[in-house]
């Protein structure tokens, strides 16, 4: 959640540099911090704690008001990670006077390299990791120059970061890398700047060339030079920023939701930078107190509303069978209002997109009375209640939604809670071979639900068989019940079409009772070992006339289910299902929707935030 932005320039880029940060300011953060060289070529610093506002007071204060003065600078906003916080711990980062540094991301093997550093001589000034970086570098340039010492330093590491680094009285050269966080260079006249996110730089450019995995840039006020992660010349795609595809702007989709459910790869890939390496996940990533808190979870409790409920329900699954210790869930307008039982060394997790949602809130508060280990709230929103009231929060980074049927925000807790479980996982017996398997798994998983979302003609052909529906029933088992769940909310709440799900092997004990041939029955069949369960409950359908509408793997075989409308998805690996899986059913929604003629983006008698009971 850490704001990178920088500027080499043929004027002061103070403001610049502060402007930056303002519009960063939606990320939330603790600290904030901007390191300018003077006309001398000395390195002007200056940290705060807290909001940029108090940054614009530290400066002016230290400057008497007269504002930093220089053509070349980096600044930084910060969620802490590694150390609480403090200005201390604030970016930017110095060795000496020699050189400074921001960074965005975490260094897996900061430990090790910092008592390395320490025998060496160098002294620590915060808790953090990113210092190490720029110990690194100082002790590089003494026997390198700028450019080969910033190439061996980051050598060195091991895990995600984004960084931009000054050299004291070099005026004319910044150097930037990316490896695991996002990074991008603003493209203006005889003027280079650097940002996190493009929105942090659209006052000065609307020209953006985006960083590849392991690249290493050369930025002068003349030139720009990228290296790939082999140290290779390469040249990178200058993108032009559509200034009307805004967050608040449809585009070229005809709905909110519709813009948004092919927005999933994109956040899916927003939720992992920075938060897993190759291998592993970073524990670090779920804030400075994780790992104390972590270590001592033996149960969870999880509280949601809604949509946020059902990722609760997928994570059930997936903590009990990975971590090994007890989840349990319940809907927080329940939880709130009965007498409940905490167990010893609980984690309290609320999941909401709003981070504003009553009933979770409330029974947040109750649950605190009660005695926790800790609270953690997965949230698509900085700075808002839940994450205010939380002690540890995880951030969605799905971007603004405006379609009330919630689409990425639900798949962007999915794969947070995830990560979430590995953490726990690793604490827990999981092997390191199995957190490789789940990550390797994490890194394809935006472009499987591509191919999911390339799915969307032949689901909008289906939808058109449900025009004349009224009823509908949602099949799934283990933890694709939940999915059924969703996909059964999300027709509901956007077509107005009733629809119930069940866990299929629950036919025989009432919903069979329903099934004709005017209820359409939608299951979700990934390849796993409840296949010939749920095989056996769709031959049960098909023995009473239903009509059968499956999402199955591809490698699937269900010719026996003649009567069926069969639509195959790409292999998954197990963990992923859940999150592949629902986006077919995201589509469908959308499509009988369309064709019902209802107002997809604000459906009647709801609302995209419930802040009362």
């Amino acid at each position: 959640m850490c704001g990178i932005v920088g500027a080499i320039a043929q004027r002061n880029v103070s403001e610049i540099l502060l402007e930056g940060l303002r519009r960063l300011e939606y990320r939330g953060y603790d600290s904030a911090g901007l390191a300018i060289l003077s006309a001398e070529g000395d390195i002007q610093r200056t940290r705060a704690l807290g909001k940029v506002i108090e940054l614009e007071k530290a400066i002016h204060a230290e400057t008497d008001g007269k504002g930093l003065q220089g053509s070349i600078g980096i600044a930084h906003t910060r969620w802490a990670t590694h150390g609480v916080p403090s200005k201390e711990n604030a970016h930017p980062h110095m060795s000496s006077d020699d050189v400074v540094l921001v960074h965005n991301g975490i260094i897996e093997n900061y430990q090790d390299l910092k008592a390395e550093l320490k025998t060496q001589g160098y002294v620590f000034n915060s808790q953090t990791d990113s210092e190490v970086v720029i110990h690194l570098i100082h002790r590089e340039l003494k026997l390198h120059d700028f450019g080969q010492a910033v190439k061996n330093a980051i050598s060195h590491l091991e895990g995600a970061y984004a960084l931009a680094i000054m050299q004291k009285g070099n005026q004319d050269e910044l150097w930037v890398a990316r490896q695991g966080s996002p990074l991008v260079i603003g493209v203006g006249m005889d003027e280079y700047y650097v940002g996190s996110d493009p929105l942090a730089l659209l006052q000065v450019t609307d020209r953006f060339i985006y960083l590849e995995e392991g690249d290493l840039a050369h930025i002068t006020r003349k030139k720009l030079t990228i290296l790939d992660k082999d140290h290779n010349v390469v040249e990178r795609d200058v993108s032009v920023f559509d200034h009307k595809v805004g967050t608040a702007s449809k585009g070229e989709y005809k709905h909110f939701m519709l813009k948004e459910t092919f927005e999933q790869p994109t956040v899916i890939k927003q939720c992992l930078e920075g938060r897993i390496s190759a291998t592993k996940v970073l524990d670090q990533a779920f804030g400075v107190k994780a790992a104390d808190i972590l270590d001592q979870v033996e149960a969870v409790q999880i509280i949601a509303c809604g949509t946020s409920y059902h990722s609760g329900m997928v994570t059930k699954y997936w903590i009990e069978k990975y971590a090994g210790i007890p989840c349990q869930v319940e809907v927080a307008s329940e939880f709130r209002y009965r007498h409940t039982v905490i167990a010893k060394n609980t984690l309290l997790i609320t999941i909401s997109q709003s981070g504003e949602t009553a009933d979770t809130l409330a029974a947040l508060r109750k649950a605190k009375e009660q005695g926790l280990l800790a609270s953690m709230t997965v949230c698509n929103v900085p700075g808002s209640s839940l994450v205010r009231e939380s002690d540890l929060c995880l951030m969605t980074n799905a971007g603004p939604e405006i379609g009330v049927a919630s689409t990425k925000a639900f798949t962007t807790q999915l794969t947070a809670l995830l990560l979430l479980t590995v953490a726990l996982a690793k604490r827990n017996g999981m092997s390191e071979a199995a957190e490789t398997e789940i990550v390797t798994a994490l890194h394809q998983l935006p472009g499987l639900v591509e191919k999911a979302l390339a799915l969307d003609p032949v689901i909008e052909k289906i939808s058109q068989l449900f025009a004349d529906k009224h009823h509908s029933l949602f099949l799934g088992r283990g933890p694709m019940y939940p999915i059924a769940q969703e996909g059964a909310l999300k027709l509901k709440e956007i077509s107005y079409i009733h629809a119930e799900a069940y866990p299929a092997g629950e036919l025989k004990h009432g919903p069979l009772a329903l099934v004709d041939e005017d209820m359409p029955i939608i299951a979700v069949a990934p390849k796993n070992d409840l296949l010939e369960k749920l095989v056996s409950n769709l031959e049960e359908v098909k023995a009473r006339g239903g009509e059968l509408f499956v999402f199955a793997d591809e490698s699937v075989n269900l010719y026996d289910l003649d009567d069926q409308h069969l639509v195959s998805l790409p292999t998954v690996p197990c963990c992923l299902e859940p999150i592949v899986y629902i986006i077919p059913l995201q589509l469908l929604s959308y499509h009988v929707a369309v064709l019902k003629g209802t107002d997809v983006d604000q459906p009647r008698n709801l609302a995209k935030s419930v802040t009362v009971e």
